[in-house]
């Protein structure tokens, strides 16, 4: 009987050596977005054609912006975790109202544009950390009295319907008791177009986009934005809810990116024109600069 202990043991130690290499191949291998990235072999990126200069289509055709920048990082960090490099980077259209939808039926792994992080986003969606700051403002024509949310009085805003943008300004006119009429515009396009023909005497948005429009209009001296920023933005980049492992790949990337001062030709790449980054900004990126 002692002769088979030898062997006995020998055999359940290969089955332990067995199981244990099971369980570390099942702790590492890939799940959710990471697997379904090492499947297709790329990262399905969505960008927004018309937001300026967060992310647009550039005079090649090709999605450009701070946050195509910033996702490309990330997309080459998710390919490297699954084991590609380099990795197949795929850039997909999406619009403001069916970006969540296309997070979460999987059309896209990573939404790259100008999402506002909310509370009420969070119960169908998750976020990465931060990565802009910006706010509401108005956009109006040169030489306009429109100076803030106040001057609004029997006056009409163009907003675009759904966005963080729209409910912000729907609140700031309820609570300064303020009537003016809102308009709901398609897109950017439209809300400068509801602008130029008199149709609307501010256009409401993002102040950054803002900007951006008024760096690619041809006038740009022909309008002024208002000096009133009447909500905050932190903006962050939309993922599938509950998949822990691609957000930390995601944050991971961009905590490099705020810590290794990579962020600053970024930044100076698309904002350098109007300026250096607010104090708010700056202390987002130091805050969001987690340690490894």
């Amino acid at each position: 009987m002692h002769r088979h202990i030898p062997f006995f043991c020998r055999t359940l130690f290969a089955i332990g050596l067995v199981c244990q290499a099971v369980l570390v191949y099942a702790a590492d291998a890939p799940t959710g977005t990471l697997k379904a990235i090492k499947d297709r072999k790329a990262v399905l990126v969505g960008y927004l054609k018309d937001a300026f200069p967060m992310s647009s289509l550039g005079t090649d055709g090709k999605p450009v912006g701070y946050s195509i920048d910033l996702c490309r990082v990330i997309a080459e960090q998710a390919g490297k975790a699954v084991g590609l490099d380099p990795v197949n980077i795929q850039y997909v259209p999406i619009t403001l109202d069916g970006r969540i939808e296309a997070i979460t039926s999987g059309k896209i792994d990573i939404e790259c544009g100008t999402s506002t992080i909310t509370l009420s986003r969070m119960q169908k969606v998750d976020f990465t950390s931060m990565t802009f700051l910006s706010g509401g403002s108005l956009l109006v024509k040169k030489g306009s009295a429109i100076r803030s949310i106040a001057a609004l009085v029997d006056e009409t805003v163009a907003v675009i319907p759904g966005t963080t943008t729209e409910k912000s300004l729907r609140d700031a006119l309820a609570k300064t008791y303020v009537k003016a009429k809102v308009i709901e515009v398609a897109d950017h396009a439209a809300g400068m177009a509801a602008l130029d023909s008199g149709k609307a005497t501010a256009y409401a948005s993002d102040r950054v986009l803002l900007i951006g429009l008024l760096m690619g209009s041809k006038t740009p001296d022909a309008y002024e934005l208002a000096l009133e920023q009447f909500s905050y933005e932190p903006y962050g980049f939309m993922v599938r809810r509950n998949d822990a492992d691609f957000r930390l790949v995601a944050n991971r990337a961009l905590a490099g990116i705020y810590r290794s001062g990579d962020i600053v030709p970024i930044f100076e790449r698309w904002f350098g024109a109007i300026g250096k980054p607010t104090p708010a900004l700056m202390a987002m990126y130091l805050m969001s600069a987690m340690p490894e």
